[in-house]
């Protein structure tokens, strides 16, 4: 049995990568740290607070609407997403070409930038320029997401599932690839293992049976 020699060395590779992470995070970071527990009145005059402002804002009830309207959405983005995700995967075909000019598709949504994706769905529900704005005042439907908090917020549970409902679905197709694979794949493996461990000739030198 050869051991590997050991060279610690290969370590000082990392120090760039550790480097970057300290410089892009880890001093911003402490950062945000030191300016929470002041209270900087102006450039050269700065109060220590200590931990103040947490309390404060622990007991801001703001706050806590806030962190509950949010956890209503996460529970709502997730309910629509998850089946509606493992649905578009069932529905995918396995093979061939529509096989990957449909993962081309499914994935095009998830290529348009946060920002990007917000400004379109502005644009979308506009009532005078928007094609969903527009159509829901032609079918009589009073739309409006700036001054109606209950459609502001159904417009970006809606934006939301259409912007990653493909991730779900690229990651539940991968999931049944794997899992039930196609059966070419299948007769390929059958056969691999009616073959038995001692079948070829260099790849099992370390089978004991091999004579």
């Amino acid at each position: 049995m050869t051991t590997k020699p050991v060279n610690q060395k290969a370590w000082w590779l990392v120090l760039p990568v550790i480097l970057c992470v300290a410089f892009s995070a880890i001093v911003p970071f402490m950062t945000v740290v030191n300016y929470s527990v002041q209270d900087i009145i102006g450039p050269d005059r700065r109060v220590f607070v200590g931990t103040e402002w947490f309390a404060s804002v622990m007991r801001d009830s703001d706050l806590h609407d806030a962190l509950w309207n949010q956890i209503r959405f996460s529970l709502a983005v997730l309910a629509v997403e998850i089946p509606l995700g493992i649905i578009l995967a069932l529905a995918m075909p396995e093979k061939g070409w529509k096989a990957s000019v449909t993962l081309v598709i499914v994935a095009l949504s998830l290529l348009i930038p946060w920002n990007v994706v917000g400004t379109i769905w502005q644009i979308f529900g506009r009532a005078d320029i928007g094609l969903l704005g527009h159509t829901l005042q032609v079918l009589g439907i009073d739309y409006d997401y700036t001054g109606n908090a209950t459609h502001a917020w159904l417009t970006v549970l809606v934006m939301d599932v259409w912007h990653w409902t493909p991730l779900v679905a690229l990651l539940a197709y991968a999931g049944l690839r794997t899992a039930f694979p196609m059966p070419t794949t299948r007769r390929r493996a059958s056969t691999a293992r009616a073959a038995g461990p001692c079948s070829g000739t260099s790849s099992c030198r370390r089978c004991v049976r091999c004579s």
